[in-house]
């Protein structure tokens, strides 16, 4: 199963850089302002932490999104210091034109898929699942 999840992560991504590309905005920038979009405002800290990279290159991404007009930075009322990141009217529109194109590359490539809606809601508990796991860090833990 490992081997077939990364096998599909590299080509979906390749196929998502394949799509995107009029955008010209990286699979990092998008991931993060999908993020936003998805979840509300976070930290740098936080966006940083939710896609195992370092906060230093997230604040790039951040800083590249906000001369965009994609996102913003606000008030924190949990900490002075540390800037909440929400995505703009403008950045709401753009993730909403990529999951459009994604949900048509989804439904030219399921046209002719033998598995059911129950298999597939299966196929992603199970993924979700993993995804938690790993993300508590019960990995590190040896039994």
């Amino acid at each position: 199963m490992v081997d077939e999840a990364v096998a599909l992560f590299w080509r979906v991504r390749y196929v998502a850089d394949q799509i995107h590309t009029a955008g010209g905005r990286s699979e990092t920038a998008r991931g993060v302002l999908r993020g936003l979009v998805r979840y509300g405002a976070r930290t740098v800290p936080q966006l940083a932490f939710a896609r195992s990279v370092t906060r230093q290159h997230t604040q790039e991404v951040v800083n590249g999104l906000i001369a965009d007009g994609l996102a913003a930075r606000v008030a924190n009322p949990a900490h002075r210091r540390s800037y909440l990141i929400e995505p703009t009217r403008r950045g709401i529109v753009v993730v909403a034109a990529l999951d459009a194109e994604d949900v048509r590359t989804m439904a030219a490539v399921g046209v002719n898929l033998r598995s059911s809606r129950a298999e597939l809601a299966t196929a992603i508990r199970v993924l979700r699942e993993l995804r938690d796991r790993f993300e508590t860090g019960v990995w590190r833990e040896r039994a």
